[in-house]
């Protein structure tokens, strides 16, 4: 597959600029691609540094292979430019690119934002009906609001790292989480800053922040401790308000049981032998059995160490518990409810050993559904293109890249 301009889709007609960076600014702009809109990613002359992060060849450069997983994923459907905007010539480039643009996504800090003439004033004079879509990780406003931060940082402030692990190591999720849902909320805020310019001509800006989708998906924890008081310690992958729910060993692996609710004790006591169990006031309810649930697992682990993991999961699924194996990244590539569900698209993209498995719009839609049709951008890929669309001559663009600003 090659890269270019998006085709159909909801945001058909949509163009957006996408200056972000990493995770959280570059997977928002590619949710909008994979929904039609046309999403130029703008980099470095040498490339943004998060092309290079967790390289598939790395003693390769770019377009050789030396890109990184990270940038594959989140920049299928773009189309890629290369510009120095901190130069006089570079921003009045932006500003033509701008002026015909719907979206601007950027997450960096305030101050590079002006340097850069794409804070919302300057945006706004170029285009009035522009929207501004920022992402930071401290949101603006508070004592925070310029220092620089990633998930992880995230992931601690607000008590989810404490509360992973244990008492004695608190441990960050591997999965970027907050990265994922801050793009995630910020595609989903642009959509929504889009419906209503379709109401009333208005722009506006749309503003996320790591922090802020932390809070959001740690709250529950947050508002027990409020107004119980509860003090919680980190108890590894037990669950604090239900059990038995834990990771335990079996023959050959390990499986993940969850048992959340009165029905899902039963069935799961009746299944371990343990219906007595059911009026032992240490497991009267969900609370009581978060509170005790180290012998809920202990009696879990004696039952699945008789079994394989096969085995142990057909016997849960016939009881209907939840319950799956913890694989490692190669079984979940294997795994054959992933591959039959066409999750995973594979692209080519030169210098790679192999086609990229990349992750389809988490969220499918009957009729227009998002879609991955171009592989990411090689560095600079479409610069002559997109600056003769925007009415530079080849001899200005020679001269552009004699200037060094693309």
């Amino acid at each position: 597959m090659t890269s270019g301009a998006s085709k159909g889709g909801v945001l058909s007609g949509i163009r957006v600029l996408d200056f972000g960076r990493y995770i959280a600014g570059p997977y928002c702009a590619a949710l909008l691609a994979d929904m039609g809109a046309d999403v130029i990613r703008i980099e470095k002359r040498e490339g943004s540094e998060d092309r290079f992060v967790q390289p598939i060849v790395p003693e390769r450069g770019a377009g050789e292979g030396g890109e990184g997983a990270m940038f594959l994923q989140m920049n299928r459907n773009k189309r890629g430019l290369t510009l120095d905007p901190m130069t006089e010539t570079g921003r009045g480039i932006v500003k033509r690119l701008v002026a015909t643009a719907d979206v601007v996504v950027a997450n960096l800090p305030p101050s590079t934002l002006t340097a850069m003439g794409l804070d919302y004033p300057s945006l706004k004079a170029v285009k009035p009906d522009i929207i501004l879509t920022m992402v930071s990780a401290f949101g603006h406003g508070g004592p925070y609001s310029e220092r620089t931060g990633f998930d992880g940082v995230a992931q601690s402030m607000v008590g989810a790292a404490y509360l992973t692990g244990t008492p004695d190591e608190p441990v960050k999720s591997y999965a970027p989480w907050v990265d994922f849902g801050t793009a995630s909320l910020t595609a989903f805020g642009t959509m929504a800053a889009l419906m209503e310019r379709m109401k009333t001509g208005k722009g506006q800006i749309v503003e996320g922040s790591l922090l802020s989708t932390a809070l959001g998906y740690f709250n529950f924890h947050l508002i027990e401790q409020e107004l119980r008081k509860t003090n919680r310690q980190a108890i590894g992958n037990r669950s604090p308000y239900a059990g038995p729910a834990d990771i335990v060993r079996t023959k050959d692996g390990w499986i993940l049981v969850q048992a959340i609710g009165a029905p899902l004790f039963k069935r799961w006591a009746k299944l371990m032998g343990e219906d007595h169990w059911l009026t032992d006031p240490r497991f009267k309810d969900d609370l009581a059995r978060g509170d005790n649930g180290e012998h809920l697992s202990k009696r879990t682990s004696e039952w699945a160490a008789l079994r394989t993991t096969d085995e142990a999961l057909a016997l849960l699924e016939k009881a209907r518990i939840p319950a799956g194996a913890v694989n490692t990244p190669q079984e979940a590539l294997d795994d054959p409810h992933i591959q039959a569900m066409g999750y995973l698209t594979r692209m080519d993209f030169p210098g790679l050993p192999g086609p990229a498995p990349i992750m389809e719009t988490p969220v499918r839609l009957s009729e227009t559904p998002g879609t991955l049709h171009t592989r990411a951008p090689l560095l600079g890929e479409h610069t002559d293109s997109i600056l003769t669309s925007l009415g530079y001559s080849a001899a200005e663009i020679a001269g552009f890249r004699a200037e060094g600003v693309v």
